[in-house]
């Protein structure tokens, strides 16, 4: 079973991906903050990490930087509700950028796509 890291500031959103990624089959694990994310991933084996960029105390862009300097290959999408940051290179580190909407489905694929690699 594929491991799944959430980091997302937003309790609907946290609650929302768990429901349905554990329903795809995945174990899911879900965190607020950066600093307990680095916490989860230095003690944790993940196969893909959703990785949003305003996270309140933190910056994702910051936080994905930390982490590819920790773990190079892990499989990192970033999931955020602005469009703007696109365009950023910071984000070129991770596998992909989905802006968030309703509907979840391109999520889910690539992460579908990211696992059975």
């Amino acid at each position: 079973m594929a491991r799944i890291l959430i980091i997302d500031d937003e309790l609907h959103i946290r609650t929302l991906y768990d429901k349905l990624l554990s329903k795809d089959g995945y174990e899911v694990t879900t965190t607020a903050t950066g600093t307990e994310a680095l916490e989860l991933i230095g003690r944790d084996n993940f196969d893909v990490i959703v990785l949003d960029i305003e996270l309140g105390e933190s910056s994702g862009l910051d936080l994905l930087n930390k982490i590819k300097n920790q773990l190079p290959g892990m499989p990192i999408i970033l999931n955020s509700a602005y469009s703007v940051y696109m365009s950023n290179f910071k984000t070129w580190l991770a596998e992909d950028y989905i802006v968030k909407s309703s509907d979840i489905r391109p999520l889910q694929e690539r992460i579908k796509e990211l696992v059975s690699v």
